[in-house]
């Protein structure tokens, strides 16, 4: 496995934000972790990525205990998150963005030449690589949001809500990034998404996530068949109702 997360624990205060959550991702995979709105799973990347406290749990990435190591030594490791909001830096050139994603590497001519390899793949980011990124559309920045990430390296690449605000037609064009990502340039993908339908086409396999624990697992099309997804997102509890009393 590349990645495994034993029983991890998040808290805010006293809030229970990830509750006893254990998931194992093997190389190549399309891994989605699907819920309704505060259920849990931004907190769980960000526990992931080392910028969340842990509470408890274990995590292992690549045959080594991570657990106790900082964000930047696991970006160093291969451990990338692409963020929700997509994040760049709208003052900085397009091309200034992409450096940002190789500061934990030497700037070879290897980097470089993976730069350039970006700007193949995202034409239109390309024209622009003068410009400064506040220029860009929603799509174009999540395109150079996922081009950051590709700089660092990643073994695995973690993506928080990548269509979120998005068109449908730009949607589909961030999609097939991710597909291709995993296909082409051999990436594992970890995957926030709350359009299901459309996670669930791209996935191997899927983890539901309910306040804060996994309440269902397995192949896309398993869930899909059990309403467990639907409970979800519906924030219906899965426990049985209570039998009620009689006088």
């Amino acid at each position: 496995m590349l990645l495994t997360v034993r029983d991890l624990d998040v808290r805010y205060g006293r809030v229970d934000a990830v509750r006893g959550v254990s998931l194992d991702l093997a190389r190549g995979e399309i891994i989605a972790v699907l819920g309704a709105n505060g259920a849990g799973k931004s907190s769980l990347l960000r526990a992931l990525l080392g910028v969340q406290r842990l509470a408890g749990g274990r995590i292992e990435f690549d045959g080594q205990d991570i657990t106790a190591w900082p964000a930047s030594r696991r970006v160093s490791g291969g451990l990338v998150l692409v963020p929700e909001g997509r994040r760049i830096v709208a003052t900085l050139t397009v091309h200034e963005n992409l450096l940002m994603g190789a500061f934990s590497r030497r700037l070879t001519r290897g980097v470089f030449r993976e730069i350039e390899d970006i700007y193949a793949r995202f034409p239109n980011l390309a024209a622009r690589r003068n410009r400064p990124a506040a220029v860009l559309s929603g799509g174009e920045q999540q395109m150079l949001a996922i081009g950051r990430a590709m700089v660092a390296a990643p073994k695995l690449m973690m993506l928080d809500e990548p269509s979120l605000g998005l068109s449908p037609r730009l949607s589909e064009e961030v999609f097939a990034c991710i597909r291709s990502l995993s296909r082409d340039a051999g990436i594992t993908i970890l995957l926030v998404e709350q359009n299901s339908q459309r996670a669930l086409e791209l996935a191997d396999r899927a983890y539901v996530i309910e306040l804060g624990r996994v309440v269902s697992e397995g192949k896309p099309e398993t869930l899909l068949a059990d309403g467990t997804l639907l409970d979800a997102y519906l924030g219906r509890s899965t426990a049985k109702p209570a039998q009620a009393r009689t006088v």
